[in-house]
């Protein structure tokens, strides 16, 4: 094998390589932006032409010639060997089976070692035209342990949650929760139960009043979070402590006239003093303010209006006292109060329901663990499916059954990912209908039939029950890809059909489950509108979304073919086009 310089331009296509396919835009950015920055790494390997001919014919390298060509390099480096009887076909098909990429662990070290040799994270991202912050997501593999590297290096990484969650941990925290986790020999570690384990309470910087003064004087230091919005502040610290502190002290240098700091309930709601009344209005200036420390750490201000002393007046102060006294007696055969009143037990399901909302935003949840909550969902008293299985279920019938698969003889969520899978279908399965009553899912269920290839299940429509629903016009365009012929009659015509796809397949373009273009314009319009609307997943539809799902409803039903065909010359009463396949 001999190492020689060429231009690329004068290089020749092997027409017996293996990888005929054209390789993706994005991977062959990757490597012009790395041959501009770095040249060609693995020079190409090419044989000498046959036949008597002067050249060299790729045998491997072809993608990093063409872009050598494409970078404006005038000469590279190739590797020279001798003609095979094959035309290098086995070569071609070894060097490109047999290449495996990087796996991230390797990655990390390779720009570790980069960085050593003093590049900087923006210029190795240049090279691999990769973003910035997956550089330094990658870099996060620093702070592991190195046996859970050891665990990725074979394959089994996290998620950007995950990994988040794991690196934000110290070294020894690691150690301990991996000695309980550790996966046996051959298993994929439950990188969700170890991340949960060394989950922390973040509290961020968008939500501290106090300056970089007071940050470091209590010693706080804020981590980015690298998997956040680009455009967000997302500097977090885990001192918990540290930041309340912080808060408290602003607070105390803050405080308004007639203002006071007071500690919250159980549930997060500040404690005023005894028959104050909360004002929700425009404050008057004998009003009092105090400030308190929410479930995340913000400062939140809130005024409230104490009532004013009565005076007693002349002699009816002793008449009042005795009224005291009298009143102070307990009252016979009074019922106990209840340790919490019905309208508190409706405060803690509000408390509850916004506490679960909120976790269901922020808190991490691995991708399992959603799909099994999304099982759950469906059992709740709350549920109603008019099915297309058959039949209306509840929370009570078919949807406890598929949630308690899920559960072990103490109630909490214990499955194998088998068993969700099982469950997850069964449910969208009872959920899920295009039946044309009032099962109908409308187009969400075309959406979905599209997106998992459901097209490819529908049955052979090529029979004398279908094709009596088609018009004449229908029927003579489904003729159109075989070898039927339109006949006089209509009878006569879908006989035709019938036999012909008695062997064959057919499949009327209005059972494809692709949805109609307004329909599907209509629902992304109306989940924009909800994202502006933060209110909108708290509130009841208004009067404008009711009326759209009823458009809908009525487009989708009008849309429908013709039931039946009852007289052969009713051939121009509707419009449609078939496909066939033999």
């Amino acid at each position: 094998m001999q190492l020689v310089k060429i231009d690329p331009r004068l290089l020749k296509e092997n027409p017996d390589r293996t990888r005929q396919s054209p390789s993706s835009p994005q991977a062959d950015a990757l490597m012009l932006a790395t041959i501009q920055v770095v040249g060609l790494v693995q020079p190409p390997v090419v044989e000498s032409e046959k036949n008597g001919g002067n050249g060299y014919i790729i045998d491997a390298g072809h993608r990093r010639v063409r872009l050598a060509i494409a970078a404006g390099i005038e000469e590279i480096d190739v590797l020279v060997e001798e003609a095979s009887n094959d035309n290098g076909a086995m070569r071609s098909m070894v060097e490109n089976i047999a290449r495996e990429p990087l796996n991230p662990v390797d990655q990390w070290r390779g720009i570790e070692r980069l960085i050593d040799l003093e590049w900087t994270e923006d210029t190795i991202a240049i090279a691999l035209a990769l973003p910035v912050r997956q550089i330094k997501k990658l870099r996060l593999l620093a702070k592991l342990l190195p046996a859970m590297l050891d665990q990725i290096s074979l394959g089994d990484m996290p998620n950007e949650q995950q990994l988040r969650t794991i690196a934000a941990a110290g070294i020894e925290e690691q150690g301990e929760v991996w000695k309980a986790n550790k996966p046996k020999k051959g298993d994929t570690a439950q990188w969700w139960s170890i991340a949960n384990a060394l989950t922390k309470k973040r509290m961020y910087a968008k939500d501290a009043s106090f300056g970089d003064d007071l940050a470091a004087a209590y010693g706080i230091e804020w981590v980015e979070d690298l998997f956040a919005p680009a455009d967000q502040d997302s500097r977090y610290t885990t001192n918990v402590e540290a930041f309340l502190g912080a808060q408290h002290e602003w607070m105390t240098n803050n405080l308004p006239k007639k203002g006071s700091i007071v500690e919250v309930n159980n549930y997060g709601q500040p404690t005023l003093p005894k028959k104050a009344e909360q004002v929700y209005g425009k404050p008057q200036k004998s009003d009092h303010a105090a400030m308190y420390l929410d479930r995340d750490g913000k400062v939140k201000t809130v005024h409230y209006r104490l009532p004013e002393a009565k005076k007693p007046k002349g002699n009816d102060a002793a008449p009042a006292a005795a009224g005291n006294e009298a009143d102070e007696e307990p009252i016979v055969g009074s019922k106990p109060r209840p340790d919490v009143t019905q309208n508190g037990l409706d405060m803690i399901g509000d408390y509850r329901t916004d506490a679960l909302h909120e976790a269901l935003g922020r808190a991490p949840v691995e991708d399992d663990m959603l799909m099994a909550l999304l099982v759950l969902a469906f059992a709740g008293l709350n549920v109603r499916v008019d099915s297309g299985a058959g039949g209306t279920f509840y929370a009570d019938a078919r949807f406890k059954r598929h949630a308690a698969s899920l559960l072990d003889q103490d109630g909490k969520l214990a499955f194998d990912i088998d068993t969700l899978r099982v469950t997850a279908r069964a449910v969208l399965i009872d959920v899920l209908s295009c039946r044309r009553n009032a099962s109908n899912s409308g187009v969400i269920s075309r959406v979905a039939g599209e997106a998992i290839g459901a097209d490819a299940f529908l049955p052979n429509m090529g029979t004398e029950d279908f094709l009596a629903c088609l018009s004449r016009q229908s029927l003579e365009a489904s003729c159109g890809d075989t070898s039927v012929h339109p006949r006089a009659r209509v009878r006569e015509t879908r006989a035709a059909l019938v036999d012909h796809f008695k062997e064959g397949y057919f499949v009327h373009p209005a059972a494809l489950f692709a949805p109609d273009p307004k329909e599907l314009a209509e629902l992304i319009k109306h989940g924009e509108v909800a994202d502006d609307d933060d209110r909108a997943s708290h509130e009841p539809p208004d009067a404008s979304a009711n009326d759209l799902t009823a458009d809908a409803d009525t487009r989708l039903r009008d849309d429908q073919m013709p039931n039946t065909v009852e007289d052969e010359a009713s051939g121009d009463e509707a419009t449609a086009y078939g496909i066939a396949a033999e």
